[in-house]
């Protein structure tokens, strides 16, 4: 005589209806006690898609701001940036002088496009103006780092996505003009044809100094 033995699964196919509601408790009573115990998995937080979304306490900028200052904390970087009006050489190298130098028409703070700052290197042991120094270090920065753009009223937050080395024959740089970017340059003069350090970085977020 053949035994009827469909086991498991033979029992769940004889009584769907009686094994869903079974599972359903079981289920249920479970998620209560592992709720209670305080056992439950974290929620895992959203992702930012690309690393660009304001944070938290960010403003809205409804006019671009003139840039007065760039920091990076992450590398000691502390300059003052001059905006000459005019593009001619001279004006400019004498400007670096000072500090670094906003490159005319490209993107003030805030405004869409992308903002370009110049600013000497130098590791001699003896440096009397210290804007010679103003992007030493840069090539150090790291992907993910901040670097700040500060204007009158408000910080404006870059975060770093690339650090290159130019070829002593490359005078292109991409400024793109969707999107809000910020790329830093180490020169020599703005004629010479040295190897220069190019920091790429995409904003993060504009924040009230008055806070």
């Amino acid at each position: 005589m053949q035994r009827n033995n469909k086991g498991v699964i033979g029992g769940v196919m004889a009584h769907p209806a009686s094994f869903a509601g079974a599972f359903v408790l079981l289920f249920t009573l479970s998620f209560v006690m592992l709720a209670a115990a305080d056992a439950l998995p974290e929620p895992i937080p959203n992702e930012i898609s690309n690393g660009s979304e304001p944070e938290a306490n960010a403003i809205e900028v409804s006019n671009p701001e003139t840039p007065v200052r760039v920091v990076a904390s992450a590398i000691g970087l502390d300059a003052p940036i001059s905006n000459p009006s005019s593009t001619n050489v001279h004006v400019l190298d004498n400007a670096l002088l000072k500090g670094a130098v906003r490159y005319p028409t490209t993107a003030l703070a805030g405004e869409e496009g992308t903002m370009l700052i110049f600013g000497h290197s130098s590791y001699l042991p003896v440096i009397y103006n210290q804007a010679y120094k103003a992007f030493n270090n840069i090539q150090k920065l790291e992907k993910g780092d901040i670097v700040s753009v500060l204007s009158e009223t408000a910080e404006h937050r870059y975060k770093v996505t690339g650090i290159r080395v130019a070829d002593a024959t490359e005078d292109v740089v991409e400024l793109r003009t969707t999107g809000k970017y910020l790329v830093l340059v180490t020169c020599d003069s703005f004629t010479a044809k040295t190897s220069r350090f190019v920091v790429t970085a995409e904003f993060v977020g504009t924040y009230s100094l008055a806070n």
